[in-house]
């Protein structure tokens, strides 16, 4: 049986998720949160789970994998009470694997300054959906108006729009050579079961992300990365070994590091920065490239998703929506902030 302290932090954590990171993004993930939040018993079937495996999202996408179907909260939470033993063993193998391609709109003015040709390497890549920034399309909506980039000389079947919040800095495609990512479990842009697992991932009510997941699954299925099983904490080292060596080597980290415990977050950062540069977007204090940057006051009218920092080589550039839809760049002329460390948990 949980304890009543487990049980109480799912029900806080819940509360939290239903306050203020579900309205803007699915109102159904709202109710149901708000259930675990005021119902013990729901709560402790949760609180059964590993903290990590109690994310909100986690925990409902696996409801959903199992056959719950979009209903209602109390059907929801009489659903989950009733399989209790299959959601635990599944979400207890799972996690997030928040695959979104257009994570790349938020990562293309990082990869836009390094010179290629470019060996690109991914740390939790899932499927490898953000390995190829430079097969997708980009239309970013500036102040001045749409501003498109393609790849070659027609639009791809991946078009990734975003709002570019300031002055605009002209971007280019990167020349990706190579491309390798690791993860826990990786993914199968070719596999039914694994391509039904990513599009479930989506939160009901974002319209347009699980088409936009599905297109991007089938360029990355038409010409698979090397993706490689792992913790990155260990393994790193040796993927970015196999980069080829007349490129330069760029290691990504986009909205991964949050789900690495302290110790291995650390290695992994270390690791990355050996190679010829490192990208990665993360939340505000994570780590030193994203400490003293600037970052805009939390506002779900205006970043309905919250916020992350965009950083090149230890330094800060923009603030992001964690899933890429909003770039914002720190100053003009793109001055970089690099961050003294400091000690966090």
């Amino acid at each position: 049986m949980p304890l009543d302290t487990d049980i109480a932090a799912v029900r806080e954590r819940y509360a939290r998720f239903a306050r203020d990171e579900a309205p803007h993004r699915s109102a159904l993930y709202a109710d149901w949160a708000t259930r675990v939040a005021d119902d013990a018993a729901v709560a402790a079937v949760i609180a059964r789970l590993a903290p990590l495996q109690r994310q909100p999202a986690l925990v409902f996408a696996v409801t959903r994998m199992l056959g719950v179907g979009l209903v209602a909260a109390p059907q929801w939470a009489a659903w989950l009470t009733d399989n209790a033993d299959a959601v635990v063993a599944e979400a207890s193998v799972r996690g997030v694997q928040t695959n979104e391609p257009l994570r790349c709109a938020a990562l293309l003015p990082a990869l836009s300054r390094i010179d290629g040709p470019i060996a690109l390497v991914e740390v939790g890549a899932s499927a490898g959906l953000c390995l190829y920034p430079d097969r997708y399309s980009y239309r970013y909506r500036t102040p001045a108006g749409i501003v498109a980039l393609d790849p070659g000389d027609r639009a791809s079947t991946v078009v990734l729009e975003a709002e570019w919040r300031g002055p605009w800095h002209p971007l280019r495609m990167p020349e990706v050579v190579w491309r390798a990512g690791i993860d826990l479990q990786p993914r199968d842009a070719a596999d039914p079961v694994d391509r039904a697992w990513l599009t479930g991932l989506v939160w009901p009510g974002e319209t347009g992300r699980a088409e936009r997941v599905e297109a991007a699954l089938d360029v990355v299925a038409a010409d698979p990365p090397l993706l490689v099983a792992g913790d990155a904490a260990d393994a790193l080292a040796d993927l970015m070994a196999r980069a080829p060596e007349d490129a330069t080597l760029v290691v990504t980290t986009p909205g991964v590091l949050a789900h690495v415990p302290r110790a291995g977050r650390e290695r992994i950062i270390e690791v990355a920065r050996r190679a010829g540069h490192w990208v990665t977007m993360d939340a505000a204090g994570l780590h030193a490239a994203t400490d003293g940057a600037w970052y805009p006051a939390p506002d779900r009218r205006r970043w309905p998703n919250g916020t992350f920092v965009l950083a090149l080589d230890g330094g800060a550039m923009a603030a992001v929506d964690p899933l890429g839809g909003i770039v914002a760049p720190i100053a003009e002329g793109w001055e970089w902030h690099p961050a003294a460390p400091v000690d966090r948990g």
